[in-house]
């Protein structure tokens, strides 16, 4: 059966770009499917096309249950969007903005100003609530278009590099809000460029590049695909790298890689901590004293490299515009059927 999200061999081109080539996703309900990929490569493309903003060139959505080319009004009332830019009237206070968002929902006034109240609340808004949000710091914008992307409890939400901007600590706290809406039933795709991110929040990951999914799994399938783990040790003298290097060699799964000037060797291995104290053992008995030494598993980064052959990028994904979510946003749930 398929799940709260699902695409069939989506294709969108502009121009002589083929920025979607033949997407398939599925993200089964109450789960966080992380979409990851280079800048350009497709994310936020795929992000507008599921939230009807783009139509697609061929292939097929479902979106809670309902097509996406057929009825695009009945997904819009059913999805919650945060885009990757803050999508917020300047001119109108925080508390304005969110019961405004809440109103083009059909919303009572009464449940929109208490529903504003709630989530100024948990943004830690509360203090700016009435001031113009032109006003607002960058990351205070931020969270407010993240707030409003929750004013209606959505079942399905779509949220693209929701972090960008944010400090740690803010950081920290939207990925609570996030888990606490998983918790309740919410379905969310996450597009994100902070790996760590999806390591910490997704059930499962796609790998995107060129327009195409080059990769899935969990975390934990696509770490596997790099090699497994690795011991690093640092020996605290230059003389002391060749027994270690002899040490590693034996007890290691491939080649020693060594750096002469931190005097840092890796070796990729098999059988966890056991193995580890066995290595501390041959080189306490050759007499080679350690600075450091760790069992390392592959990072998502690690992934990243291995499969797009580069580190991921700093997020600035050139792929959507800043007025997309403000313009659905204003428009609203109509009585008549539209087209994206």
């Amino acid at each position: 059966m398929p799940g709260a999200i699902h695409a069939e061999g989506l294709v969108k081109t502009f121009g002589d770009v083929r920025a979607l080539d033949g997407v398939d996703l599925d993200v089964p309900e109450g789960t966080v499917l992380g979409l990851l990929g280079p800048n350009g490569a497709g994310k936020t493309t795929a992000v507008r096309v599921l939230t009807t903003l783009l139509r697609p060139d061929s292939g097929r959505a479902v979106v809670a249950g309902v097509d996406v080319l057929k009825k695009p009004n009945d997904v819009r009332r059913s999805i919650g969007l945060s885009g990757q830019f803050a999508a917020v009237d300047e001119y109108l206070t925080g508390r304005e903005n969110l019961r405004m968002v809440g109103q083009l929902y059909q919303m009572s006034a009464r449940d929109a100003k208490a529903r504003a109240g709630v989530l100024l609340e948990r943004f830690n808004l509360a203090d700016a609530a009435d001031r113009p949000a032109k006003t607002y710091s960058g990351g205070m914008r931020r969270r407010l278009d993240l707030a409003a992307a929750l004013v209606v409890s959505p079942p399905v939400m779509f949220m693209d590099e929701p972090t960008t901007g944010l400090d740690p600590r803010n950081r920290q706290q939207l990925w609570d809000v996030i888990e606490d809406l998983v918790a309740g039933g919410t379905t969310l795709l996450l597009t994100t460029q902070y790996l760590e991110e999806a390591d910490h929040l997704a059930h499962d990951i796609c790998v995107i590049d060129h327009g195409k999914v080059i990769a899935r799994g969990t975390s934990d399938q696509l770490k596997a695909r790099t090699g497994g783990e690795r011991v690093e040790v640092v020996v605290h003298r230059p003389d002391e790298i060749d027994p270690a290097r002899s040490v590693l060699t034996t007890l290691g799964k491939g080649e020693v890689a060594v750096a002469q000037l931190s005097r840092k060797l890796t070796v990729p291995v098999s059988g966890g901590a056991k193995l580890l104290a066995e290595i501390i053992r041959e080189l306490d008995g050759r007499g080679v004293e350690i600075d450091d030494i760790a069992l390392r598993r592959p990072t998502l980064d690690d992934v990243f490299l291995s499969l797009t052959g580069h580190a991921a990028e700093t997020p600035d994904d050139a792929e959507g515009g800043p007025g997309d979510a403000r313009k659905e946003r204003a428009r609203g749930p109509r009585s008549k059927e539209d087209t994206p």
